[in-house]
């Protein structure tokens, strides 16, 4: 019988280890599917069944690659991952051991733009707040892009055919590929330290995100967020979005579209002037009416107050004038008439003589009054003189000293008590004819009773 070797389960698991864990295939795996039984371990580990509509396989992420990962995965989740086969001596298992992994359909390129993305706007470069206003009539529009390719020929045509008058100024740029973002950024500050244009329109046709991603690099970015001139993004199709649509004061779905938002149409324009001009001539309609009503009035009050009509008026009224105060001169000269008839009768009656005699009685007897009150007025006024001399003498102090009565002063002021003066004290005593300057020598009081 012939001698057959049994292999131990270690043994058999060890070499199924090293030709899965050699095999050149099997070193760098890349593989889809669909991730089921998600358990994250509290270390950090992900453990999870990736499968298809036939298949399964288990997975090992360790905590130094889920760290890398730029979405949070979960069960159901429709991945792509890269990573190698690995065998589990103990549980006799293999599996996957995952160094990388992104959502299948999605591709690391979006995950980056939505990364990228949610840190602008935590940062304020999306804020509607510091978007600048797109001007309505711009004198010079500027474009940054390919000039080769057809988003500046659209753009050119648009601008023509609605705003002809504005001036355009290309600043050709690469918008494609890894010198991309430093072209257009360059371009951008180069628009700006020109100061030619008054508004810019940076873009380029459609294209896949590859083809588009240098409008999502932060060169790029950074120009559109720190220019001074308003920016319309114009990046690939309606349905594209990149960060610098997001970031630019206003956003375009087609560089057609940005040529449209960035001029006015000269169709709506024209029609705007003529509906200024309809209104203007209504305008002028209604004010040439009014003037010609103003006119009429203005030539009615003329007729009113004409040079003829006043000096009529004014005739008018001097002759009324005139026989107004003829009328009353006559009135008058009758009144003084019959007055100094009157007068002249009173004369004729009356008699001078006897007035005049009348008169010298009446003046006579008024001196007689005249003298007899002046001679009673006189009488008492001269009594009532003496009687006031005579109560002034018995007031006068001279009067007194002529009876022996001194008064004593000093320093100029009247002495009314012995507690006036001290000993050694100058005082002078007036007398009715001189005075004497004495010093104390001695005081006594005396108490009168």
């Amino acid at each position: 019988m012939q001698d057959v070797r049994y292999l131990t389960v270690s043994a058999l698991t060890k070499y199924i280890k090293q030709i899965l864990e050699n095999d050149k295939h099997l070193g760098q795996i890349y593989i889809k599917g669909e991730i089921s039984n998600l358990t994250k371990h509290s270390r950090g580990h992900f453990y999870f069944t990736l499968k298809d509509e036939s298949a399964q396989i288990r997975v090992t992420m360790f905590s130094n690659y889920v760290k890398n990962l730029v979405f949070s995965p979960k069960d159901g989740d429709k991945v792509r991952l890269f990573g190698s086969m690995s065998v589990y001596e103990a549980g006799g298992s293999y599996a996957i051991n995952a160094y990388t992994m992104e959502q299948d359909g999605i591709g690391s390129l979006y995950l980056a733009y939505e990364k990228l993305k949610k840190e602008l706007q935590d940062k304020g470069y999306f804020n509607p707040q510091r978007k600048k206003a797109i001007p309505l009539y711009p004198k010079a529009i500027g474009v940054i892009t390919s000039p080769t390719g057809a988003a500046i020929r659209d753009i050119i045509h648009t601008i023509e055919r609605r705003y002809p008058s504005t001036k355009l100024y290309l600043y050709p740029a690469v918008v494609q590929g890894e010198e991309a973002k430093y072209s257009i950024e360059k371009q951008i500050k180069q628009a700006n330290q020109d100061g030619l244009v008054d508004v810019l329109i940076v873009g380029r046709g459609g294209g896949s995100i590859e083809d588009l991603w240098a409008f999502n690099e932060m060169p790029v970015i950074e120009a559109i967020y720190r220019s001074e001139i308003p920016i319309i993004s114009a990046v690939g199709h309606e349905i594209d979005f990149t960060l610098a649509d997001f970031v630019s004061d206003l956003r375009a779905p087609t560089p057609t579209a940005a040529a449209e938002l960035s001029t006015p149409s000269k169709d709506n324009l024209l029609e705007t002037v003529l509906g200024y001009q309809r209104g203007l001539q209504v305008y002028i309609q209604k004010y040439l009416e009014q003037q010609k009503t103003t006119l009429i009035h203005l030539d009615e009050r003329l007729m009113v107050n004409a040079p003829e009509a006043l000096i009529k008026q004014l005739k008018d009224r001097y002759t009324v004038s005139q026989e107004n105060l003829n009328k009353t001169m006559n009135q008058l000269l009758m009144h003084k008439r019959n007055q100094a008839q009157m007068l002249a009768q009173r004369v004729t009656s009356f008699d001078v003589v006897a007035l005049v005699q009348y008169k010298k009685e009446k003046n006579a007897y008024l001196v007689s009054q005249l003298e007899s009150h002046y001679e009673r007025i006189v009488s008492k006024k001269d009594d009532h003189f003496q009687r006031l001399l005579q109560a002034l003498k018995h007031q006068n102090p001279l009067t007194l000293m002529d009876k022996g009565y001194t008064y004593t002063t000093k320093n100029q002021k009247r002495i009314e008590s012995i507690d006036d003066i001290d000993i050694n004290d100058t005082i002078e005593t007036t007398l009715k004819d001189g005075k004497l300057t004495s010093v104390v020598k001695h005081k006594e009081t005396h108490t009168w009773k």
